[in-house]
């Protein structure tokens, strides 16, 4: 049984499609990346899903559960860290913990036990008696995905949970949550713009913008159907008269110019030599050449792309 399932489901706000005939089929024991930038229908999505709002059109399953008649036993196996993190500054991270453990009707002992097993692999049991109103937002962050994670959800939403932290603290809550994912044996659906993000946790993406579903699958899946083969090359001599002959040689698809560095999308990565062979006749001293696929954030940017060329 997959974890979430959709069929043409379709949400509305007047004459804007928040949501847009999305079909989709996650797995369990995923991470699932919803990949899109702001305004592209993540959140709309993610409340559909767990049955906080309504669908004009189609269906979706959570678990098994049919989100229009069983939200309540949706919500009651899911775990969700939407735009606020839920906790309370002037409690300490145990007692916040505590708080929506009693919420679950969780008995003492198995709350204790639960706190401990959170809060170890974060690095937070030794600061679980400091009011959380003192800490970082990194921090905080950590303790709000052990939040959603108290009453052993089968299922867990997380909304761009790396939104507003710095780097730093961005790979450190990355890292836990993989640490979590591993420990907790659960499905996450994750919504997100970081692609970076997307390519070091997500198993599967799918790529929504608009509120319609461009592509799903892995990223590697993603990079090899959809990226071209790229050609990095660094030399001295580049001159805009040979950056512009280049624009014209039918095995480059595009071309960017990053100071001394060319950055090329090719049609057949196996002629590449050609492409060099002729920058060395042009005159250029070649120091470097590299030859790989385009990433995930390439693979956004072009299927973003097409969709606004197919709109024109």
């Amino acid at each position: 049984m997959n974890a979430i399932q959709t069929n043409q489901l379709t949400r509305s706000f007047g004459e804007l499609k928040a949501v847009d005939r999305l079909t989709l089929e996650v797995p369990r024991g995923t991470v699932f990346g919803f990949l899109g930038p702001n305004g592209s229908g993540k959140t709309t999505t993610i409340r559909l899903l767990l049955g906080l709002l309504d669908a004009d059109q189609g269906m979706a399953q959570v678990l098994g559960f049919d989100t229009k008649k069983q939200a309540d036993e949706v919500r009651i196996r899911c775990g969700a860290l939407l735009e606020h993190h839920g906790l309370y500054e002037r409690l300490s991270a145990a007692e916040n913990l505590d708080y929506y453990g009693r919420i679950w009707h969780m008995s003492k002992t198995d709350r204790e036990k639960r706190i401990r097993e959170l809060l170890e692999p974060l690095d937070l049991f030794d600061r679980r008696d400091e009011p959380i109103g003192r800490w970082s937002r990194g921090m905080k962050q950590k303790l709000a995905v052990a939040r959603t994670l108290m009453h052993h959800p089968e299922l867990i939403f997380l909304d761009e949970p790396t939104a507003g932290l710095d780097p730093v603290a961005s790979s450190t809550l990355r890292e836990d949550l993989a640490t979590l994912v591993a420990q907790e044996g659960v499905t996450i659906f994750l919504t997100t713009h970081n692609l970076a993000e997307a390519e070091k946790l997500c198993t599967q993406v799918g790529v929504i913008n608009h509120g319609q579903l461009l592509a799903i699958g892995s990223p590697s899946d993603l990079r090899s159907k959809t990226s071209a083969p790229r050609l990095y090359v660094t030399g001295q001599g580049i001159t805009a008269q040979i950056v512009e002959d280049m624009k014209n040689n039918a095995l480059i698809r595009k071309l960017q110019q990053q100071n001394e560095k060319l950055v090329m999308d090719l049609t057949d990565l196996t002629r590449s030599h050609e492409i060099v062979t002729g920058m060395v006749k042009a005159g250029v001293q070649i120091d470097e050449v590299r030859k790989e696929k385009a990433d995930l954030e390439d693979v956004f940017l072009l299927l973003v792309d097409e969709e606004k060329r197919d709109e024109e």
